[in-house]
């Protein structure tokens, strides 16, 4: 049995999260005592599971000295083998918890997850906290990269893709997006589903939009999420008259549901960690289009799964989309090839057990 610390400092909900959730959940399903250190009014607490052992505390800031404090002591009381820190605060807080007198036992091994493409921050209190980090754990192999290029020896770093449980997914009953947005009968839908934050790139699926509704009038996009990028979206689209096109639906709570009303899902992130929403949208035997960003071509097997065209190109995001839509046999293929590669390569189980094999390595 191994006793694990894990330690989330997120108050809104990131994709990520529900990996953390279900890493957590997996591990007390084979017996490993877990807690779940995470923002008390956050959306991780109120998403958690009854029967969780969970701690809220509220961190400010990653030099929160006082919650840093209330993770020491979670440490001195659980005694936890492992402490697998979610998010670069978490790794600070864990770093300055473990510097207190707080009596925690035997140094426990520090996991570090990194979800994200994104290069490490080089000031002299980042270096400091990850040389806390026994092994970093990476989505891709694409991350596993950019850790290594950013001085993490390859020794210290792990490859643990994200996982989906497809079981859940297959008995979830479709929600019909075309009543639900009062869209024409008919009509092929392109959805995606991200926040609206640059490196997802929703800019280049609206300039793609443009191009394929030229060709294919009936053609709906639906862009799931919400964040900063939404009035310049609402803009852009007024400015290509797409408004009765291109929709910006807000954050969904049934974005799964809905996915499955889909004709095709569209990725068009400029950089991506992995893109654990198009294994949700393979589990949903849905063909995708997708950039070569980051970790996505590791997901999606090009021409088997889906279509992969080079990011920011907005010609080739359409011609992909175009070609799918106008081959619907094609895209049924591609829709359960993608449900059986997910089913094979990227379930629960497997993210959970590759998980438990780095924690059971020496420090």
């Amino acid at each position: 049995m191994i006793t694990s610390v894990h330690v989330d400092t997120a108050q809104t909900w990131r994709g990520g999260q529900n990996q953390v959730l279900q890493l957590v959940t997996g591990l007390e399903s084979l017996g490993h005592r877990t807690w779940l250190v995470a923002h008390a009014q956050g959306e991780l607490k109120r998403r958690a599971s009854e029967g969780l052992r969970f701690i809220g505390f509220a961190p400010r800031s990653e030099f929160d000295i006082q919650a840093a404090w209330q993770l020491g002591r979670v440490l001195r009381d659980a005694k936890p083998d492992v402490i697998h820190a979610h998010d670069p605060m978490g790794v600070a807080l864990t770093a300055m918890a473990l510097q207190m007198p707080n009596g925690h036992g035997p140094a426990p091994s520090v996991v570090a997850a990194r979800r994200v493409d994104f290069h490490l921050k080089r000031h002299a209190f980042s270096k400091w906290k990850y040389r806390h980090v026994n092994r970093f754990i990476a989505a891709s192999r694409t991350i596993a990269d950019i850790l290594e290029a950013d001085g993490i020896t390859r020794d210290r770093i792990r490859i643990v893709h994200d996982g989906v449980n497809v079981g859940v997914i297959d008995k979830l009953d479709m929600v019909d997006a075309h009543a639900t947005f009062w869209l024409p009968h008919g009509a092929p839908i392109v959805g995606n589903v991200a926040a609206l934050a640059p490196h997802k790139g929703q800019r280049h699926l609206v300039a793609a939009a443009a191009r394929v509704v030229r060709e294919l009038p009936d053609a709906r996009f639906l862009i799931l999420g919400d964040g900063e990028l939404r009035e310049a979206l609402e803009k852009q689209i007024k400015t290509l008259a797409l408004e009765r096109h291109v929709f910006l639906t807000g954050f969904r709570a049934d974005a799964l549901a809905l996915m499955k009303s889909f004709d095709l899902f569209a990725m068009s992130s400029v950089t991506e960690g992995l893109g654990s929403v198009v294994l949700e949208a393979m589990a949903c035997r849905r063909a995708v289009v997708a950039t070569r960003a980051g970790g996505l071509p590791e997901v999606v097997n090009d021409g088997e799964t889906g279509l992969l065209v080079p990011p920011h190109d907005d010609e080739a995001l359409a011609q992909a989309i175009l070609s799918l839509l106008r081959d619907r046999a094609r895209r049924q293929a591609m829709g359960d090839a993608g449900h059986a590669r997910v089913e094979r390569e990227f379930s629960i189980d497997k993210m959970v057990s590759d998980t438990v094999k780095v924690y059971e390595e020496k420090p």
